[in-house]
């Protein structure tokens, strides 16, 4: 692991609180985890940053939790003109329609029970095994449930970190803040 803050991270410590606060709630829409991770700014490595992510994913309410769900769309309906769910659920995009249409039945029965959109961390699976994954979580507790949801949007929010460190626009220097409408 690096020992020094790499460019990405060097430009996401030195932006100003509202451009941060804009790219962080991009990354989780849970007002306690923006909070929270902004508040430890500036970050010493990434390692840093993302140990801050997984203490603030850890420390939500239930209601952040639902805060934090309601920003994501259903596992295989990605939100229109959304590039970032669409990336993310690719794996479903080229599934069978017999496998798609299994999985909006289970995305309504998970709905139905739980009160929440199924979550996963979707980057990298194929269609089955998002598939498979509903299949043996529509039977868990309401209690387990909300422990995998908690690792699913930890394991979501460091990749979209990483992404944010590694995108050579990243969020706006400082001089750029407030320049464009």
């Amino acid at each position: 692991m690096s020992s020094s803050p790499t460019p990405g991270l060097t430009r996401f410590n030195a932006v100003g609180d509202g451009a941060a606060r804009a790219a962080l709630h991009e990354i989780c829409a849970g007002g306690a985890w923006v909070d929270a991770v902004l508040g430890g700014r500036p970050y010493p490595t990434a390692e840093a940053l993302y140990a801050a992510s997984d203490a603030a994913t850890a420390a939500l309410t239930a209601g952040g939790l639902a805060e934090a769900m309601a920003a994501h769309p259903p596992i295989g309906r990605p939100a229109p003109g959304d590039p970032v769910s669409a990336r993310e659920q690719r794996g479903m995009a080229q599934a069978p329609p017999g496998l798609r249409a299994e999985m909006r039945a289970l995305n309504l029965a998970y709905q139905e029970k739980f009160g929440h959109v199924f979550l996963i961390c979707a980057t990298g699976l194929g269609a089955a095994h998002m598939l498979d994954a509903i299949r043996r979580r529509v039977g868990n507790t309401p209690e387990r449930e909300r422990e995998i949801v908690r690792e699913e949007l930890g394991r979501i929010n460091r990749i979209r970190l990483a992404r944010l460190l590694e995108d050579p626009a990243g969020p706006p220097v400082p001089e750029q803040e407030g320049a464009r409408p």
